[in-house]
């Protein structure tokens, strides 16, 4: 099937952002499948694929490759999952080349290289100049540890096939470091740099959506550095390449070299010049940000090359100076590490593949401490507040009874939202508090209602602490509907906070 893609003008603009940061790198991932699972990358329970719909087709990959080549792109790098379990690899690299007429200049793959010797000759025949491989350990017994299969002598095959190659114009190790498991193979993965034309980067440990990231898991580069350092005392900084992720490092004498990638300790925000290409047609601009735009959705309903282009355009303006420092980053929203390219389009849990109403499994789940608190409120005209606020004499009577209606509200969530589950709670605690601002206004009186909410189970209490919340602030309605019903409001209903669970904790920000 051809591809027919409408030439851009000679002067169409370049995708730089309002900080200046031109963007000429493009990752595009290629499928959510992966033949490994490793465990910083995929959470233990899995993950849920996308039906082959709606992924993005070689037509539509192509398509938004050659708009980003003549925006600007000058090198494509294809991630995954894991890129080679795509099928036609070799064919799609080999349209990928054909961009070079609009100025393309690189196409490089990031794989685990578990079945890359397969497919590596015809991959650098079709236009494969640049390979970067994953592998975490050394060791075979701890390879398996760490990405749940066997595998390690693939790995190691595809390796040495990859740097035997005279056509590759460079071939990378990528090793994730993480503090207790396979930080003490440092120095052994700076040796294999002494005769091999191999560049070694460690990676800081990085939270993902159920990867159960813990800073004291994670060695700074710094850290890294230093002791590196300690034992080769002539290790030297090499200069790094233009928006270059890595700080590069020789050992002098070696053939080959070392980089450090400090997304958390140090980012390189600065110089980013990366925009991500998801296997559902996505654009997502920054790695830790959980902001997307479908470009598939636009594609397919007949938008034009231009439409697309002001839409990456827009989302390039978007982008933020930098990310979150490393204990603020979303890991409640954004994707495990395995979906960064892939499935998000918005899904709904409770429904199955039919589009029926089903509950969640929550099964395989462990049983751990959750806790969620919930807060809204009720505006009030000011003669409804003076029944409730702190001067009222019998103002007890009001909020008692909403009190007690939120609580048994709580109890009974599972029979009042059908596909709830019904949970153990251990503890329910209910506060309403009449507020009134010193400067009158439409909005100057309420009644805060805050509820507090925790269980031992499988999944979180959300939904009951929000039911409690909503129960509450309706009956302060009721109560007070004689007085004020037409100027009520019911507003401002959300979770503050949660705590347990495989998302991880969240607080919402003032």
């Amino acid at each position: 099937m051809s591809v027919t893609v409408a030439v851009m003008p000679s002067g169409a603009p370049s995708l730089v952002d309002i900080f200046g940061r031109r963007h000429n790198y493009l990752r595009i991932s290629l499928t959510e499948r992966c033949n490994l699972r490793c465990f910083y990358c995929m959470p233990s329970e899995g993950v849920q694929l996308s039906p082959n719909s709606d992924i993005l087709t070689d037509d539509e990959i192509i398509r938004l490759a050659t708009l980003f080549v003549r925006s600007g792109v000058t090198k494509i790098r294809l991630t995954g999952g894991e890129p080679t379990v795509r099928k036609n690899i070799v064919g799609l690299v080999s349209r990928l080349s054909g961009l070079r007429e609009h100025g393309l200049e690189s196409i490089g793959m990031t794989t685990n290289g578990l079945v890359l010797h397969r497919y590596l000759d015809d991959l650098i025949s079709n236009g494969l100049t640049h390979v970067n491989i994953s592998l975490d350990t050394l060791d075979p017994f701890k390879f398996e540890i760490m990405t749940r299969r066997m595998g390690h002598e693939a790995v190691m095959r595809s390796l040495q096939m990859a740097l035997k190659s005279s056509y590759l114009r460079s071939v990378k190790l990528n090793v994730v470091v993480i503090r207790g498991l396979n930080d003490t193979e440092v120095p052994d993965f700076v040796e294999m740099t002494r005769d091999q034309a191999l560049s070694v980067r460690f990676i800081e440990f990085m939270p993902f959506t159920g990867n159960k990231w813990n800073k004291s898991k994670m060695v700074p580069s710094s850290e890294l550095l230093a002791a590196i350092s300690s034992q080769y005392h002539n290790l030297a900084k090499t200069s790094d390449e233009p928006n270059d992720t890595a700080r590069s490092y020789r050992v002098p004498g070696y053939r080959g070299s070392i980089g450090f990638i400090s997304s958390m300790s140090d980012h390189f925000c600065g110089s980013c010049n990366r925009l991500r290409l998801t296997a559902d047609g996505q654009i997502k601009v920054c790695l830790f940000d959980a902001k997307e735009v479908s470009l598939r959705d636009q594609m397919r309903r007949g938008a034009d090359d231009a439409e697309l282009l002001g839409t990456v355009e827009m989302a390039v303006q978007g982008k933020k100076e930098k990310h979150a420092g490393m204990d603020a980053i979303d890991v409640i929203t954004n994707r495990p590490m395995i979906l960064i390219g892939e499935p998000s389009s918005p899904r709904l849990t409770h429904i199955d593949a039919h589009g029926k109403p089903s509950m969640v499994n929550v099964s395989p789940k462990e049983v751990t401490s959750r806790s969620a608190t919930a807060s809204g409120r009720i505006y009030l005209p000011r003669a409804a507040y003076d029944l409730v606020s702190p001067e009222a004499a019998n103002k007890g009577d009001v909020l008692l009874v909403a009190q007690l209606a939120a609580i048994m509200a709580c109890k009974r969530t599972a029979d009042l939202i059908p596909l709830c589950h019904p949970l153990p709670l251990t503890h329910v605690e209910v506060k309403l508090v009449p507020q009134g601002n010193a400067v009158p206004g439409a909005r100057a009186y309420s009644v805060l209602c805050e509820a507090t909410v925790r269980c031992e189970g499988r999944t979180g209490v959300e939904m009951e602490a929000l039911t409690a919340v909503s129960v509450g602030l309706l009956t302060v309605w009721d109560m007070l509907k004689a007085v004020a019903g037409r100027e009520m409001l019911i507003g401002d209903i959300l979770v503050a906070n949660k705590t347990g669970g495989k998302g991880g904790d969240f607080s919402r920000s003032a």
